[in-house]
C-alpha cells in the first residue's frame, strides 16, 4: 500500500455546474427588476458589472463574454424604460459596462492560459514522480510492504526523501534515504541515487559492494575522485572513516545545524533480506536506525560502526563497508523511516514520539501501521508537515 498526496486529474477541464451559472443570471434579472420598479432618479444599472465579474471566477472567457453581453442588453433595457438610450447618463453606463466586460474577458483568457501551462507542468511532474519514485510492490517474496511518502514542498509529490526495493535471486534489497535539504532542490540528488541503486541492486552484488557503488555515484568532487583512484592512494576504513566525519555531523553521521551549506550528501540505510535465513543485513550510512517490532517489543537496529553519509569522504571500495546482521523472523515487522518523522513538532515544539506510539499501538500489519502512523503524524504537526517524510513498513511472512 502506498499513501501519498495526489494531484487532481489534469486531463479533463473543470466545468461549472448549472447552479453556479444561475448566480450571475439571477443577479441580472434581480437588478433589472428592482431598477424598473424604483424611481427614475435611482440608477441600479451600474451594479450589472457584478455579473461578468462573478462569472470569471468559475467560468472561461466565452461564458464570461456571454454573461457580459446579457448584462449590456439588460442595461439597454433599463435605458429604454428610464428616459431613452440617448441620454448621456445611460450612454456612459453602457460604455463603462462594455469596457469592464472586455477587460474581465481578456483577464480571464490570460488566466486560463496560465492555468493550462501550470496544469501541463503538474502533469509532467506527476509523470516524472511516477518514474522516479516508483510505488513499492505490496509483496516481495515472503515480505509484505506498505509505504508512505509526503513531500513538504507545496504542490510537489516528491522531495529529498526516497525509497526503493528490488527482488534478487536470493531475496530482497531495500533502501531508504534522505538527501540533505528538502523539496524540489533535492530531487536531482534523489534521482541520481535511485538510478544508481536500480542499476546495480538487481545484479545481487555483495551488500558492501552495492553501497560502495552508491557512494561513488553520489560523490561529486572529480578532482578528489581522481586522486583516490591513483595507484597506491590511501583509502579510508574503520576508525579512519570515524575520524574523517565532517564537522557538523552527529554520532551516526547525520547532519546537524552546523553542516556547511555547500556540502552534498545523502543519509541512507541499505538492507539485504535473504529468503532462506531469518536475518537481515544492514549498512547504515548516517540514517536513523530501523525499528524492529516483535511480540509488542521494540528494538532499534543500531549498527556498531555507522558509515559516513553517501557523498562524504571520497571514492571507496567494498572493503570500506561491513554489513551487520540482525535477527528478522517470520511475523516480525520492520519500520524504515526518514528523520522527517521523528523531527516533526507539534504546536508546542514537542518532537513526534515515534517509539512511544509504536509501543502503544502494538500493530502487526504493515498497511495498518502505515495508515495509522501517517494520520497521527499529520495530526501531531497540526495538518501540514515542514519536512519531507518517507516510511516503509515490512512484515516477514513464512516463505
Amino acid at each position: 500500500m502506498r499513501l501519498q498526496h495526489r494531484l487532481p486529474d489534469f486531463g479533463e477541464p473543470w466545468r461549472p455546474s448549472r447552479a453556479l451559472i444561475a448566480v450571475p443570471l439571477g443577479l441580472i434579472g434581480l437588478i433589472v427588476a428592482v431598477d424598473l420598479l424604483t424611481a427614475p432618479n435611482i440608477h441600479l444599472g451600474p451594479l450589472l458589472v457584478v455579473a461578468p465579474t462573478i462569472t470569471a471566477v468559475f467560468a472561461g472567457p466565452r461564458l464570461t463574454a456571454l454573461i457580459g453581453a446579457l448584462a449590456v442588453a439588460a442595461q439597454i433595457i433599463i435605458g429604454v424604460f428610464h428616459g431613452g438610450l440617448w441620454t448621456s447618463n445611460h450612454q456612459a453606463q453602457i460604455i463603462a459596462l462594455v469596457v469592464i466586460t472586455l477587460f474581465v474577458v481578456v483577464f480571464r483568457s490570460v488566466h486560463e492560459g496560465h492555468e493550462r501551462a501550470l496544469n501541463q507542468a503538474r502533469w509532467v511532474a506527476d509523470v516524472a514522480q511516477k518514474v522516479l519514485l516508483r510505488p513499492l510492490p505490496a509483496h516481495l517474496g515472503p515480505l509484505r510492504i506498505a509505504s508512505v511518502y509526503v513531500a513538504a514542498e507545496a504542490g510537489a509529490q516528491i522531495g529529498g526523501d526516497l525509497y526503493a526495493a528490488v527482488r534478487t535471486p536470493r531475496g530482497a534489497r531495500v533502501m531508504i534515504g534522505d538527501v540533505r535539504g528538502k523539496g524540489l532542490a533535492a530531487v536531482g540528488d534523489a534521482a541520481l541515487l535511485l538510478g544508481a541503486y536500480r542499476a546495480a541492486a538487481h545484479r545481487d552484488p555483495p551488500l558492501p559492494r552495492l553501497v560502495a557503488h552508491l557512494q561513488n555515484a553520489v560523490y561529486s568532487e572529480p578532482e578528489e575522485a581522481e586522486e583516490a583512484e591513483e595507484p597506491g592512494a590511501a583509502r579510508e576504513t574503520g576508525a579512519a572513516r570515524e575520524a574523517a566525519k565532517p564537522e557538523g555531523t552527529g554520532r551516526t553521521g547525520q547532519p546537524t545545524g552546523d553542516t556547511p551549506a555547500g556540502e552534498r550528501f545523502v543519509t541512507a540505510a541499505v538492507l539485504d533480506i535473504p529468503d532462506d535465513e531469518q536475518v537481515l543485513r544492514l549498512i547504515n550510512c548516517g540514517h536513523p536506525p530501523p525499528i524492529l517490532l516483535r511480540d509488542g517489543e521494540l528494538t532499534e537496529l543500531a549498527v556498531k560502526d555507522p558509515a559516513l553519509p553517501l557523498g562524504v569522504g571520497g571514492c571507496v571500495t567494498e572493503e570500506d563497508y561491513e554489513a551487520e546482521t540482525f535477527p528478522y523472523r517470520d511475523g516480525d515487522l520492520l519500520l524504515l523511516y526518514t528523520d522527517g518523522v521523528v523531527e516533526t513538532r507539534d504546536a508546542d515544539g514537542v518532537f513526534y514520539p515515534l517509539a512511544d506510539r509504536l509501543r502503544a499501538w502494538r500493530e502487526t500489519d504493515p498497511q495498518r501501521l502505515a495508515q495509522r502512523l501517517h494520520s497521527d503524524l499529520v495530526a501531531h504537526a497540526g495538518g501540514s508537515l515542514d519536512d519531507d517524510v518517507a516510511l516503509v513498513a515490512i512484515e516477514r511472512r513464512p516463505a
